[in-house]
């Protein structure tokens, strides 16, 4: 009878360890689905937000970009075309030129687009699928055309046609020779070299004639006192 007690007291004291597991469990698990809800909810909300208008699509983590080492079948002076004629239209100066912005373009080029055509314009260059263009999805529209990859017929080669910027291209592409290529790679550098070398003499003669300019109006401020 003894040993039969012993056996019931040990079996009471093994009870409730057995009731703080289960608890302890049922407290992990309701941790783990409250910590999964919150997510879900935070996920349904952004997305909410989003079909709302209110938030932003998060950009992804982009390479630094560089368009003239990128886009090595341009010169220097038709990049800054490009980049002139995309700062124009970003009216938002948010460096994209979203669906408004490529419509008042369009009109102003005097080749107006249908909603629809607007959106596949956007898409047959969106390579982030952001629903806008960035400055460099802007320049393969340029690269495209110049590469004859644009439907005659497109939003997008009648954009690159209207923007009276010159993206005719003698690049490497068309060097019958490997000598021929290399001969043609070294005036590309020459003549990336000269470009430079006009730019800071076309900003070093500015700079003169600012100064020359003071001087003058210094001048005729003494001549008034």
């Amino acid at each position: 009878r003894h040993n039969f007690r012993v056996s019931l007291q040990e079996n009471k004291r093994e009870e409730p360890v057995a009731l703080d597991e289960a608890h302890e469990n049922g407290a992990h698990e309701k941790t783990a689905t409250a910590s999964a809800d919150s997510e879900l909810g935070a996920k349904l909300q952004r997305r909410g937000e989003l079909n709302e208008g209110v938030g932003e699509h998060q950009q992804p983590s982009m390479k630094v970009f560089n368009p003239y080492t990128e886009f090595k079948e341009f010169s220097r002076k038709q990049i800054k075309d490009m980049e002139k004629m995309f700062k124009q239209y970003d009216s938002e100066k948010d460096n994209f030129i979203d669906l408004m912005e490529l419509k008042l373009m369009m009109e102003k080029l005097g080749a107006p687009q249908t909603h629809l055509g607007l959106k596949n314009m956007i898409k047959e260059v969106d390579e982030d699928l952001d629903g806008k263009l960035s400055f460099r999805e802007f320049l393969l529209i340029f690269k495209k055309a110049a590469a004859g990859e644009l439907a005659e017929d497109s939003g997008l080669h009648v954009l690159a046609r209207l923007s009276e910027i010159d993206v005719s291209t003698e690049g490497v592409k068309g060097a019958k020779s490997f000598f021929e290529a290399k001969v043609q790679a070294i005036n590309e550098s020459n003549r990336f070299e000269a470009e430079i070398r006009q730019e800071q003499e076309e900003k070093k003669r500015e700079a003169e004639e600012r100064k020359t300019r003071q001087a003058a109006f210094k001048e005729l401020k003494s001549a008034f006192k």
